[in-house]
């Protein structure tokens, strides 16, 4: 199976459970794999059980992969992913154990001295870059294919790739200034050609496929190192999230609407109108925004909405304000406990219904939030 693609053995491996084309992926990327734990940890040993980690994260991921994913690059992410988890134990002592490291596993490396100080820096780098040049990046310097073989995999014209490649590079190479390593495009692009990968130990493919594929017993340590991976990892496909806290908390430039000058009286006609979740009742009602706790019972527990018009009955205080944010409840981070209990609300004003429900939290229950985007989420 060696000439196979990477997704074709990928998917050989998930219907047939084939322990060869397992195999000839592990040898095929099992140095890239160690490559970037080495660089995040500094130790041979702890490089060798992060990379046994991710192959067991790709044998029980294998079947849910998309089949345009870029296995090298998804790989490559995926070590950063578990090297993450298994520093996170280390925090204290890992800057001052991989710079001892760096400064003497490269003392013989004098004919490039800017890989001393790009080394530590290049998966963080790398990972912040968008998928399609993360993608690119690796291709060409972890696996050292041509512009048109990239352009291939990427299902893109070579002259595209190329330019992504060029561009891509000259973001790495910002990334490193911002952190006070200068470097040109050439230099870097020939320290990564030459450095970016180092060959795992002989037995290291060995001791995967033993654990990965033929069910040796796995170490506490190993399943550690996986259960935080895939934390991160699930926490990283929500990379917008509403980060819900006090009122200082308000983003600048938020929209404030004004809700002080709906009458009361004019709330209580909409609610007695309505005793069931059905939008057809909010057609003719007046401009109103309105929460307030549950008068209803689960039987009738719901939540639509239709031009613009949103309602909702019976709901916890996440579901109002993923509501009032259009983002899924599974993504608002809470800052200070959320108001317990369920509750009921409206908001049929003609325009920016989401930001006036906003408003009326801000009010009522002096919360606000604010998006933002990360590449990795860390949870405690």
């Amino acid at each position: 199976m060696p000439d196979a693609k990477d997704m074709d053995l990928v998917r050989e491996y998930a219907a047939r459970n084939s322990e060869p084309a397992f195999e000839t992926l592990v040898r095929r990327h099992v140095s890239l794999v160690y490559s970037v734990a080495l660089r995040q940890t500094g130790k041979p040993a702890q490089a060798e059980e992060i990379t046994q980690a991710v192959f067991l994260i790709l044998a029980r991921k294998a079947a849910r992969l998309r089949p345009d994913t870029v296995l090298a690059a998804w790989l490559h992410e995926t070590a950063r992913f578990v090297s993450a988890s298994f520093l996170r134990g280390e925090a204290r002592r890992r800057r001052r154990e991989q710079e001892a490291y760096m400064q003497s596993q490269f003392q013989e490396s004098a004919a490039d001295p800017a890989w001393e100080q790009l080394a530590p820096l290049l998966d963080e780098a790398i990972g912040r870059l968008g998928k399609a040049d993360r993608n690119a990046v690796v291709l060409r310097f972890f696996q050292n294919k041509s512009a048109r073989e990239i352009a291939a995999a990427l299902n893109v014209h070579e002259s595209a790739a190329q330019k992504r490649l060029n561009r891509a590079v000259e973001k790495l190479r910002a990334h490193f200034l911002k952190r006070g390593v200068a470097v040109s495009a050439g230099a870097l692009i020939g320290s990564l050609s030459v450095n970016s990968v180092h060959g795992a130990p002989a037995h290291l493919a060995a001791s995967v496929m033993a654990v990965s594929a033929k069910g040796t017993a796995i170490s506490t340590s190993t399943l550690t190192l996986i259960k935080g991976a895939l934390k991160i990892m699930a926490w990283t496909k929500a990379k917008t999230a509403i980060v819900v806290g006090a009122s200082v908390l308000l983003a600048a430039g938020t929209t404030t609407i004004t809700v002080k000058g709906i009458a009361h009286h004019r709330e209580e006609s909409v609610w007695s109108r309505i005793t069931r979740c059905d939008l057809k009742q909010m057609d003719s009602a007046p401009p109103t925004v309105s929460i307030r706790p549950t008068r209803y019972t689960p039987q009738v527990a719901g939540a639509a909405g239709s031009a613009g018009k949103v309602l909702a009955l019976y709901q916890p205080f996440d579901v109002l304000l993923a509501r009032a944010y259009d983002v899924s409840p599974c993504r608002i981070l809470p800052l200070t406990p959320l108001p317990q209990g369920d509750f009921d609300f409206i908001a049929s004003v003609p325009q920016r219904q989401k930001e006036a429900l906003q408003e009326l939290i801000r009010q009522k229950f002096g919360i606000t939030g604010r998006r933002e985007t990360r590449e990795t989420v860390s949870c405690c």
